[in-house]
């Protein structure tokens, strides 16, 4: 199926139809993990979806924090937002390099700042280059635009806030990393991390929302994924992931279900693991 919801995810077909318009705004909002030699910016400059500006998402975050890319305090996305040309009454749409997996963090930032007119570009770059669509190496021509913001302090959790869940219980903790590391079988691709998860949350590894072209699976079928996990949708949620950037892709997934209260733990694994004195859980459950 397509999406083509400009709230949460559109197709490149739609992209395609649209690239024109005066009031769209492309974002590259590819990002990898550590242990992943790619980077982001230098293909960018190769090459990017014509329009599209570099969204920089360890840059635009909050440098006075020790954890990865927290999210940035409003003045600085403001700034950074005026100088790349997005602001009032622009319809972004963001993508990633790896189809579905960091452009969902960009997404998220956004709606934490009160703008929901962005969407994710469903399946990304690799599907929009194997369709044989363009792309540039040229910067775009920017003009300033003035951006008013209104932070939602609700899709965003703390460790005390996310601690306070886990014992009572109140919302799911679902965490997009892989099994593996899930259950403290494998090692965090961060040094000094203990190994595990948060008692009490359950395991939805990102990758298990998309289908084999890095689209995001069709609502029932991610339904379906949820209810495997043993998520229950009543249920408020808080996500978690590594760093806080593929959390986002629970968010999204929810947010297509038509499921509102969610919300991301921002310092996730990063934050959690290393504190000696939070609960760490391993296995399965």
């Amino acid at each position: 199926m397509a999406y083509n919801d400009p709230k949460t995810l559109v197709s490149t077909e739609w992209l395609a139809e649209h690239l024109k318009d005066p009031d769209l705004r492309i974002l590259d909002g590819s990002w990898y993990l550590p242990t992943d030699p790619r980077d982001p910016r230098a293909e960018y400059d190769q090459a990017h979806i014509p329009g599209a500006r570099f969204f920089d998402i360890d840059e635009i975050s909050d440098h006075r924090s020790d954890l990865p890319h927290m999210a940035p305090p409003v003045e600085k996305f403001i700034a950074r937002m005026r100088a790349m040309g997005v602001g009032d009454g622009h319809q972004v749409v963001v993508y990633d390099g790896m189809g579905l997996f960091s452009a969902a963090r960009v997404w998220w930032t956004f709606r934490l700042m009160g703008k929901t007119d962005i969407a994710v570009l469903d399946g990304g770059l690799p599907k929009w280059l194997a369709e044989g669509r363009p792309t540039e190496d040229l910067p775009p021509m920017v003009r300033d635009r003035h951006m008013t913001v209104q932070r939602q302090a609700h899709l965003v959790k703390d460790v005390t806030q996310v601690a306070a869940a886990s014992k009572l219980g109140d919302y799911e903790i679902i965490d997009a990393r892989a099994a593996g590391r899930f259950e403290g079988r494998e090692p965090e691709p961060r040094p000094n991390l203990r190994s595990g998860h948060i008692p009490n949350s359950k395991n939805v590894h990102f990758a298990s929302l998309l289908n084999g072209d890095g689209t995001l699976k069709a609502p029932d079928d991610l339904r379906a994924v949820f209810q495997a996990a043993g998520v229950d949708l009543k249920k408020p949620a808080i996500a978690s992931c590594g760093s806080g950037v593929n959390s986002a892709m629970i968010c999204l997934a929810l947010e297509v279900l038509g499921h509102r209260n969610h919300a991301v733990y921002d310092g996730s694994w990063t934050e959690w693991g290393m504190y000696n004195d939070l609960p760490v859980a391993t296995g399965s459950a």
